[in-house]
Order: structure tokens, then sequence, then C-alpha cells
């Protein structure tokens, strides 16, 4: 018996490869599946199933062209309708892998369709489940995702109390628990940077399932949760009626151009310029009216939540060799439109004799003195409300990156704004989002509020509110 758990780590994404005598299954694939075929051919196995735990709304699964591919059936769990072949299974119904069996266990609440599959051993024994959405390492899936008809998010939420009270919480404490997520998803409010565990260590941890009562289950299971990114609906689409192939995305994606074909292709179509490089060095040169949205953080969900349409056409600039890789982790939440890369980057792009931008970026300790000389400056904290009510610095805004679009209007283009994050990831995609949009006075704290943290600035929490600034 084999058991591997593919995490993807940008994503807080679990996909499970299965095997035993020669048959092997996937659970929750990533929309790349070319590893999965590899890892089946070079251990001499054959995808034989394709388990879906539920239609993911974060990220585009990769169960149509691994199903072409490898000639596996798809497999959902009871109420799922797909536009492609694939097999609804009942409650109960059981798949054989080898000598190893996959039961399903419907399980609704995060979707009506949601389901666990419970892994029992070659010696009849149940040995873990994989729980998609229904359960996480110290929390469950978010309850507001599938509200149809006259569904409340406090019925779904029910649902799932009942479906983990009926046929999670029986199963033997040694179980383990494999979920689709870790901590830095939205699909939950409180995951755990764990990745897998016990059943009975979850039982005596995990606040959803010690909850006394439905009701207060439903209560705490239902407070807090923030509105879902706006692409997760989309996704959901794709994940039910299919999409473009992989190969294709790649084919399109994948073209070099020089510097007068990237900015004639720019101004033809009207796409979207992406900056994929660090934060600093994005800062020190880029090309006008290009966002930063750096590869090496939570890249994609990013990219998810502030833009808003799957089908804009993107321009990518990247640091070398990084073109293909971005071009799949945008394809993994649905942007499947990339019309080609700038050949040489920036460094052509200058060569070229074109035009670059640049954003300031300071040190904490010159923020410190820049705050010293002038109480009053407009200083914008972006990072989420949760971590800014934990604490925050005095004078300043909350102004979360995943509204951006809602509070930039109330802006003044003539005023300097100083933002940071926790980090400085964050911040510059700020930055450089109101940079396109005409602020241009815009100053980046580099190591955003971890190096703030070490100045003398005044610091406060929710319970002392700060003071209010201008805007």
């Amino acid at each position: 018996m084999k058991i591997e758990q593919i995490y993807t780590g940008c994503l807080a994404e679990a996909a499970y490869y299965i095997e035993s005598n020669g048959e092997a299954a996937i659970i929750d694939p990533l929309r790349e599946v070319t590893p999965y075929l590899k890892k089946a051919a070079q251990n001499g196995a054959i995808i034989k199933y394709i388990f879906e735990t539920h239609f993911h709304a974060d990220f585009v699964s990769g169960h149509v062209d691994l199903a072409e591919k490898s000639g596996a059936t798809i497999v959902y769990g009871p109420t799922a309708k797909t536009d492609f072949k694939s097999h609804i299974a009942k409650d109960g119904e059981q798949f054989k892998i080898g000598q190893l069996t996959i039961t399903v266990l419907h399980t609704p609440g995060h979707t009506l369709e949601s389901t666990t599959y419970l892994l029992t051993d070659e010696n009849g024994k149940d040995h873990c489940i994989f729980t998609g959405d229904t359960l996480f390492i110290g929390d469950v899936g978010r309850p507001d995702l599938a509200q149809k008809g006259e569904l409340t998010m406090n019925d779904l939420a029910g649902m799932l109390y009942d479906s983990l009270s009926n046929k999670i919480k029986p199963l033997a404490d040694e179980v383990i628990v494999y979920p689709a997520h870790g901590a830095g998803s939205a699909c939950g409010k409180n995951m755990s940077k764990e990745t897998f565990d016990t059943l009975g260590h979850q039982k005596e941890v995990n606040y959803a399932l010690k909850a006394s009562s439905k009701e207060q289950f439903i209560k705490e299971v239902t407070e807090g949760i923030l509105p879902p990114p706006q692409y997760f609906a989309q996704n959901v689409a794709m994940n039910k009626m299919g999409y473009e192939s992989i190969d294709d995305v790649y084919k399109k994606g994948l073209v070099a151009l020089s510097p007068a074909e990237f900015e004639n292709l720019a101004n033809l179509t009207g796409a979207l310029i992406l900056d994929t490089r660090d934060p600093q060095v994005f800062a020190k040169a880029f090309i006008p009216n290009s966002i930063n949205v750096g590869l090496n953080g939570q890249f994609a969900p990013w990219v998810g939540a502030l833009i808003s349409d799957l089908k804009q056409e993107i321009l990518l600039v990247t640091e070398e060799g990084k073109e293909e890789e971005t071009i799949t982790r945008l394809a993994r939440v649905g942007y499947d439109n990339t019309i080609g890369y700038l050949k040489g980057g920036v460094v052509a792009w200058e060569a070229s004799g074109n035009e670059v931008d640049h954003i300031v970026s300071i040190s904490a300790a010159q923020f410190e003195a820049a705050v010293n000389a002038n109480e009053t400056l407009n200083a914008l904290d972006v990072r989420k409300p949760g971590e800014y009510e934990a604490e925050h610095l005095e004078n300043t805004l909350t102004r979360p990156l995943d509204y951006i679009n809602e509070w930039t209007s109330a802006l003044n283009p003539k005023e300097t704004y100083y933002i940071h994050c926790a980090g400085g990831y964050r911040s510059m995609i700020a930055a450089s989002i109101l940079k396109a949009r005409g602020i241009e006075n815009v100053i980046d704290i580099a190591g955003g509020y971890g190096a703030i943290k070490e100045t003398s600035l005044k610091r406060t929490d929710f319970a002392c509110p700060s003071k209010a600034m201008k805007a």
C-alpha cells in the first residue's frame, strides 16, 4: 500500500496518490497532471480512478485532463452533476484499488456533493479518510459557498454538523485524517499548519468537533467568515463544465516576445501586464502600469482575489526561466489567457529605450523618521482585518488588500501614501495597483509590520482604537 500526500504550499492544497498491486488512484488532482502520470508510470501502475471530494472553488482540478490522458474514471459523490463523463457514486458505494477499498461517505455541508473517502487496507482495517473540505486539521469547511434556493449558510452548517456526527466521528480514533487544504486556504478560517492528523486527536482539539450541540456548532462555524474571493464561483463552474487543455494553455502562453512585440500586443489587446518578480526587484524598475504579484508568495490566490475576469488576457514579466511555472500557477485558478511573455525581461525592455517606472521603498527606520516629522501623514495597513485588530500601528488606516477595488476611489491622487503589510509582499501588490490607477505618490515600507515592530513607533490593539486619519 502506498499513500502519498502531494502538498502545494502556494495554494495550501493537498492532492493524494494511492497505489496497490499495480493500480492507482488520484484524489483532488491539480490542473497540471503530468506529475501524476509520471509517478504512476515509474511505479508500473495504471491510474484507475480520479476521486473528487467536491467541486473545488479555490482551484481548477486536473480531473478532466487526467481522465483523458490516463483513461481513469472520474468519481464524484452523490448529487453531483457534470457536463463531462463521470461516475456519480452512491453513499456507501465501494471501489477497489488493488487490495485496497475506498468507501464513499456522503458528507454534505461545505457543499451539497461533498464526499469523504474512507480507505480500508488489505487487512480490512480502516486506515484513513480523505475529507476534502469537510474536515480540516483544526477546522471544518466554510458553509457559505453552496447556498441554493432557500438553503442558507446556517442550513448548510447544520448539514455539516450531521455529516461529522454521523459519518466521521464514529470512526476509530487511530484513523488518519487527510484534508484537501491547510493553513492559508480561504476555504476555512482556523486551519492548522499541520497537513494531517489522527481523528482521535482532532476530536480533542478541533473546536468544531468539540461543539456540544448543533446550535453551538452552527454559531461557531459561521462566525467570522470573510466574503469568499470573487474567483471561487468561476472555478466551481470550470470544475463542473470542463475547461481548456493545459497543453493548449501552455502553447498559447509560452510565446517569447521582443520588447517591440510585447508593447504592440499590449496596446492591441489591452492585456494586463503581470510582473511576478520579487517585490523589491520590481520596485526598482518596472513597465509602467504593470501589476506586481510575486511568484514567491501566495501568488495564485492573490491573482484570483484581485483580477476579477478569468478571461482577462495577460502578458507576463518574470524572472528568466519562470515563465512556465507562472503559467501553470495561473491556470491552477482558471486564468488560461496568458498570451506571451517579455523575452529578456525588464533589462531587454530598458535596453530597447523604453520607459520604466519605479516605487520608492523605505526601511522601517526611515518610516519612523517620517512619522516623527509629520504625525498626520497617510499610512495604510493593507493586512487582513483580523491582523489589524490583533495589533496595529497608531494613526494608520486599515485598508485590506482584499478590498482594494472598494477603497481606491477614496484616495486623493495628490496625496502621498505610505503602505505596509506584514512583511512587504502585499504592500507592493497594493502599491503597484495604486500606481497603475493614477495614485503616483506611494511609498512602500520594506519588511512591513514585522520591521515596524522593531521601531519605537506606538502600537495598539482593537481594544484601543487608532486615531482617524485623512485619506
